[in-house]
């Protein structure tokens, strides 16, 4: 590989399929660390039908400065499946997709919110793909939010090689949250027991996951936010989720949810400024509603500028021809 990664391999004693868990693509997200530690050394290899390949740290450059990015401040999740001749973070996605990605039969990367947000655990699936649709089937309990993803990160061009992947978001970044990390190892033991791989008990057997379509609720004003519903709540239409004080005349801006849904996710109390994205709004959608229309771009999904050497030409999308909705995102 360009940048040695450490990778954990368990080998099981019975023959199945090799499942791939992967964390801290972006460096500065620890809950997805931990979950892939507790994950990998729980196993017993006597028990296990097939493979897991555990990589907790992929960004180790980033990881090692503490920070969301490369040291060259390229988001290494927007330039899979890579290019062996592009950039230091392209080479490192190509060489971590060939060797480790393409040898998997299904992926879970972990993430957390980015800058200073925070999500309640939940997948990220393009349920348009029959194959992925299928494989959020088994993970028990837990929100489903329809979302293709940024074309350049892991997850989509793991699906576009044939391969179900999909990204299961919790906490926020820069810190470890214990809860978060139980619930995400959760739900992973449920999907290996209910795909056959390895049975543990007290796991989501029966539950079927909750589908969502999603909005952001963006403050319009500037100033301190100060939220009043906390994340995970279940909201009402007309609800006031929060408030935008204005430090220096002391004007104070109510944000009203214009839906009923659950909070997925929000901003940390911060200055905030006209467009910033506060709450992310799940609304309650069946599973067939969600596969017969495309979801709406990922307000959440920040997108730098990508090197034109550096990728396939069907992934590039010059900044300045991106909607306002396309900026942020956690993945």
């Amino acid at each position: 590989m360009a940048v040695d990664t450490p990778v954990l391999v368990v080998n099981g004693a019975y023959d199945g399929p090799t499942f791939c868990l992967t964390a801290a693509v972006h460096g500065d997200e620890l809950n997805g660390i931990e979950m892939v530690r507790r994950v990998m050394y729980d196993l017993d290899p006597h028990k296990l039908h097939g493979m897991i390949i555990g990589v907790p740290i992929v960004n180790l450059l980033g990881f090692s400065r503490n920070s969301r990015y490369l040291p060259d401040r390229r988001d290494l999740n927007r330039y899979f499946p890579g290019n062996p001749n592009g950039s230091v973070a392209s080479r490192i996605a190509n060489a971590f997709f060939d060797d480790v990605v393409q040898h998997c039969n299904m992926l879970v990367d972990l993430h957390t919110g980015s800058f200073y947000r925070t999500n309640i655990p939940q997948l990220r699936a393009d349920l348009n793909n029959p194959l992925v649709a299928d494989f959020v089937e088994i993970f028990g309990d837990i929100p489903v939010l329809h979302s293709r993803g940024n074309k350049g990160s892991l997850r989509a061009a793991t699906v576009r090689a044939g391969i179900p992947a999909v990204t299961l978001e919790a906490g926020e970044p820069m810190r470890l949250q214990r809860g978060m990390v139980e619930v995400g190892v959760k739900a992973i033991n449920t999907l290996l027991a209910k795909s056959g791989m390895y049975s543990k008990l007290g796991l989501w057997i029966k539950p079927e996951p909750a589908f969502y379509r999603s909005t952001w609720v963006r403050s319009n004003a500037s100033g301190i936010l100060f939220s009043r519903m906390k994340l995970g709540a279940e909201v009402k239409k007309g609800d006031i989720l929060g408030a935008v004080n204005n430090p220096i005349n002391n004007e104070q801006i109510d944000i009203i949810s214009p839906y009923n849904g659950t909070i997925l996710g929000m901003a940390l109390d911060q200055f905030v400024m006209p467009g910033f994205a506060v709450y992310h709004l799940g609304i309650h959608a069946a599973k067939e509603a969600l596969t017969a229309t495309e979801p709406e771009p990922d307000p959440d999904d920040e997108t730098e500028m990508v090197d034109t050497d550096e990728t396939d030409s069907s992934l590039e999308t010059p900044a300045d021809k991106r909607s306002d909705d396309d900026r942020y995102e956690d993945e």
